[in-house]
Order: structure tokens, then sequence, then C-alpha cells
């Protein structure tokens, strides 16, 4: 394989999150057992593993007869499912073994495809986005979930449920139990929230915007807690909506879901009028993000308004208190980066220089809290951005723009990232809803992009490639190859060749854009895991695939751009995420991440 030249900047290596083997495994249904695990992006590309087995009383038996130097996963044919057995990952260094993971599978475990995460859902309401982060230090992930109950979008009035997060171990154990109050709207555009280790301590923390009555996981109020600011007038023409009153941005420790740090958002509603209306419809949008922009640390990024005025706001986390570095504000809507915004964004370094920019629609804020560029293409629901065509340098971002009204325009279109030129346009006057750019062909290198209301399907040269899928929602990668499959609703779908798995007795969220509660590499090998929530709404599963592959790849999580595109999947439209490097059929070997990690005990691992 031809190795990649590193764009990062080896001056500075990003604070990351520790990692343990993440080792998992499953029962199938041809009797055997399917296991995995994670490949470090502190390990060299060639480390080598032993998998060990022991049953019941019996000796421990190696599995492999030379050292695994390809995919990390292993299926296990000889096992005796009617024994508890017990699987020993070693790491092969210098002609010697290091124990580095060890599961049990019990003989009553069923076999499954999933693991089952119960939960404590409150009465009438459904488990929404989930994100992750390690919130005690131990290397494995948590999950924290967005409990929904009566939503409301920002163009309809309604009083709303309260916002409730929850926190939940792997094995189902409940940690704590946020409530927004009432004073915070429910909805896909009001609550968004960042789970992610803001001030390198090895411990993620939650941070969202909050305001009075809100209640930590210690049970404590934040501000006024007899303040309502809910206009509950049912014959007012602002029924449900909350347009007075004080905004907060709150992070709370992500271990006991305690405040830690509030202050207050910014910008706040100042004149509603200059958002767009007088309502809230516009002043109220809001997105989220994390950021590394100065590098190596990571930093919050909140957001107000994309369809008129637009402000961005960057927060650090220093010794537990937030502070603002700078803010990005049109003031108006006349300013060129006025309404560029879409109801998602991305996070990536699209100038290369190891600092990250925020993608927010049809514009780009560089890491200084400066416009990059706008192109003026204007508002969209969706957003990809990553190295779609291998053969150009660089990142590219694939959007499609929203012309309601007889507006006049570009319905998709492909830019180079670094400046905003403009590589392929399409679907010119048309008002596009969704799209989808990404490699999905194991016969064919690079992205292909679709979008819904195209009967063809083009490469990112612009030429005809085919018929484009009948689906136009998500993303995932699954079986054996490189490239990607299609994930809609409850089920994934290989390009023409139909559907290769369906997740039985199991939902998706979001309504019509059929999202999963979250989707990424949070266990196993470099595939994703597929997170659902049961048709009982009491459950979560964790789908991860039982396909054997040789193609070995860095955890995803180790990729910074895919990492931080984990922490905003949940925002607003969720958008699948991409890697920083392109991942697909043809690819190079993966370069090794220039990370800094700080494990448990706090000791860097360079």
């Amino acid at each position: 394989m031809v190795v990649l030249i590193s764009y990062f900047d080896l001056s500075a290596q990003r604070n990351m999150e520790f990692l343990n083997r993440g080792m998992v495994g499953l029962k199938t249904a041809e009797k055997s057992v399917f296991l995995s695990w994670r490949l470090l992006g502190t390990d060299d590309y060639e480390t080598a593993f032993t998998l060990y087995r022991q049953q019941g009383d019996g000796p421990k038996q190696k599995l492999n007869r030379t050292p695994l130097i390809k995919g990390t996963n292993f299926l296990d044919q000889t096992v005796d499912l009617n024994q508890e057995v017990i699987y020993t990952l070693a790491l092969v260094q210098a002609g010697k073994e290091v124990e580095v993971d060890k599961i049990t599978l019990t003989k009553d475990q069923q076999i499954q495809q999933y693991l089952n995460i119960p939960l404590q859902t409150p009465v009438g309401y459904t488990p929404g986005d989930v994100s992750v982060g390690d919130l005690d230090g131990d290397g494995s992930y948590e999950l924290i979930v967005h409990q929904t109950g009566i939503a409301h979008d920002n163009a309809h009035n309604g009083i709303t449920s309260e916002p409730i997060f929850q926190a939940y171990q792997l094995d189902g154990t409940f940690l704590w139990e946020i409530n927004l109050g009432k004073n915070i709207r429910e909805g896909a555009h009001y609550t968004q929230f960042m789970v992610y280790d803001l001030d390198n301590d090895g411990r993620a923390e939650l941070v969202c915007k909050t305001a009075d009555g809100t209640r930590d996981g210690l049970g404590k109020i934040i501000g006024n807690p007899l303040a309502d600011w809910r206009d509950t007038v049912r014959t007012s023409i602002n029924f449900g909506r909350i347009l007075t009153g004080p905004e907060f941005l709150t992070v709370f420790d992500g271990l006991t879901g305690e405040a830690v740090s509030t202050v207050d958002y910014l910008p706040g509603r100042e004149d509603l009028r200059s958002w767009g209306d007088t309502n809230g419809n516009r002043g109220d949008r809001y997105l989220a993000a994390v950021a590394y922009l100065d590098g190596e640390n990571p930093s919050v990024i909140m957001t107000r308004g994309y369809y008129e005025r637009t402000a961005l706001a960057a927060w650090d986390f220093k010794d537990k208190k937030l502070v603002s570095r700078w803010v990005f504000d049109t003031k108006g809507r006349k300013h060129p980066y006025s309404g560029q915004g879409y109801h998602s964004l991305s996070v990536a370094d699209v100038d290369q220089d190891g600092r990250d920019e925020i993608v927010f629609g049809s514009m780009v804020i560089d890491d200084q809290g400066k416009g990059l560029y706008s192109t003026g293409l204007g508002h969209g629901d969706a957003l990809h951005v990553g190295d779609l065509d291998p053969d150009r340098p660089g990142l590219e971002i694939f959007g499609i723009h929203e012309l309601k009204g007889g507006r006049k325009g570009i319905g998709v279109s492909l830019l180079d990232a670094k400046n905003g030129e403009l590589l392929f346009k399409n679907a010119i006057d048309q008002d596009v809803p969704r799209g989808v750019a990404e490699n999905i062909d194991p016969n064919h290198r690079g992205a292909y992009l679709w979008w819904l209301g195209s009967k063809d399907m083009y490469d990112a040269k612009g030429n005809i490639v085919g018929v484009a899928p009948g689906s136009t929602n998500f993303l995932i990668w699954w079986d054996e190859d490189l490239s990607r499959e299609l994930l809609n609703s409850n089920y994934i779908e290989k390009y023409n060749a139909g559907i290769i798995f369906t997740a039985e007795g199991a939902s998706s969220i979001n309504g019509t854009k059929k999202t999963p509660n979250l989707s990424a590499d949070i266990l196993g090998d470099w595939r994703e895991e597929l997170i659902l929530r049961t048709n009982d709404n009491q459950n979560l599963r964790i789908y991860t695939t039982i396909i054997p592959t040789d193609h070995r790849i860095y955890t995803l999580m180790h990729d910074p751009q895919y990492r931080l595109s984990i922490a905003w999947q949940n925002v607003a439209y969720n958008q699948p995420p991409h890697t920083g490097y392109y991942l697909g059929t043809g690819m190079h070997t993966p370069v090794k991440p220039i990370l800094k990690i700080v494990n448990p005990n706090r000791e860097v691992i360079r």
C-alpha cells in the first residue's frame, strides 16, 4: 500500500481521549462467536495480536496459529456455546505477549447481534438522540440519552415537555438525570448538547443551553426555581414560546451530572427582529459543535440563527470555568455571511493547518473566529464534508440547497473545502430537501453524489454513474469491504445488492428523516455500530457487525474529524459522520493520527 502524507501540523498534537480495546463478542446463529477489537491511534499499523479461549475448567487455548496482523476481528467456529467461555486478547510486542483485554460470554447469553441497554424512560417520553463520551475515565464509552416528550418546531406554537438527559454505562447502569426545566423548549432546533472531554482531564463533560429551573444530576437548581418565562396564554400569538428571561450555558460533570460552570448564553436574544422575526422562529435556531481551534485543545461552539442574522460563539473550559474565546456575529441580514446556515454543521481542518474550521452550511468560519469564505448559495438541510474526491488534494463539501417560493439558484453543490471553489453544480432552480455523498460502490474509487428528486447518481467529477439509490438518509460502514452502506430507518442496504441487515423490534427516530439514535464506531473494530430504541422505548440496542474482514483501520474515534462528527451528530437534522481522510474502495494505508492521549492516571501517552 502507498502511505499517505499527514495533513496535520507536526508541531501540534491533539489531546484525545484514552480508549481501551473495546473488545466485543457475539454469539451467531452459525454456532460461532464473532470477536472484534480496536486498533488504537497510538498503535503501529502492523501491531500483531493473539487470541486465547478458555471454556469451563478447561485449559487456555490459543486460537490463531500465527499472529493476527490483518483485520482486528476473529470468527471462532470451534467454540462450545453450551459452556461459559472467556476470551483473552494479547498484544505481541518484541516477541512477548501483553494481555490487553478480556471478555466473558456466559452459557445463557443469547444469540443476538446487539448489546441491550435497559432505560429508565420517563412516562410519555421517547429516547431520542444519543451521544457518547468516557464519563468515568476507564477507556469505555458511556451513553448520554436525550429523552424527548412533547416537542414543537420553531414555526409552531405550543407548550412542550421539559427536555431530559440521562447517562448510562454500557452494562445498563444508570448514572444521572438532568432536567432542563420548563424554560427550555423541546424541539430539534432548540436542545443541542455536546459531550466531550473539554478540559483534558480524561473524563467527558456535557454542555448545553440552560435556563431558570434547570435541575442538575444532584438535584440542584440553576437560577430561579419559580420562574416561568413561557407564554402560557392560549389565545396569544406566541403561545408556548419563550421570548424573555435569562439564557445560560452550563457545563455538567459527566460522572455525576453536577452543574460545574454556568455563564450567560452568547449572544442573547437582543432585538428579535435582527434574527428575522419577532416570535423566535429564527432567533431560537441553535446548533453546536466541538472544535480544536488551537490545534491541541477542544473548544465548544454554540450558535444562534442561520436563516438571516448568524452568530457563533466559541468557549474554552479552563479551571472548571467557561471562558469566552470569540464571537462571530453578522448582526443583521445584509452581511455576506448572513443566511448561509443549514440545519446542521460540520467541523474540519479545511485548510490543513492543524486547526479546525466550522463549516456552517454555505460559509466557513476559521479558527480565529473570522469568516474564511461565504459562497452565498444559501440555506439547506443536508451537509457532507470529507475527502469525497481522493484524486484531488484536501477535502470537499457537498451540500443541497433550499430554493422555496420560486427562488432561483443552485440546488446541489460540490465545493473545494479550502476556498469554496465550485466544483460541481446541479438541480438548477430546484428545491432539494436531502442529499448524500459517499463511496458506496465496492467497484468504484471515490464518492458518489445523489439527492432526493434526481433519478441519476454522479461521481465527484460530475459524471453520471448510475441510478440514484432510494435512500437519502444515513450511512454506515458495516460489511467486509471498504465502501459504505446505506442506513435507512432500522435496516442497512448494500448498493446494488438490497437489504443486508434489519434490526427487528427496533425503530429509528426523528420522523421522516429516519435517523438512528446514534451511529458511531464505539466498539470493536473500525466498522460502525447502530444504536436504535426498542419499539416500547424501554431499551437501547447497540447493534454491531458480525461480518469478518481483513481490512485493518485505526479506530475511527481516533480520527480527529470523525470524532468531532460524532459529537455534533445529534444536532438538529442529524447527518452521518465522515473521516478526515478518504476511507473507501481504493484507499491508501491510513496515516497514523498525531495524538496526545491522557489515560485515567493522567499519564501522557504519545
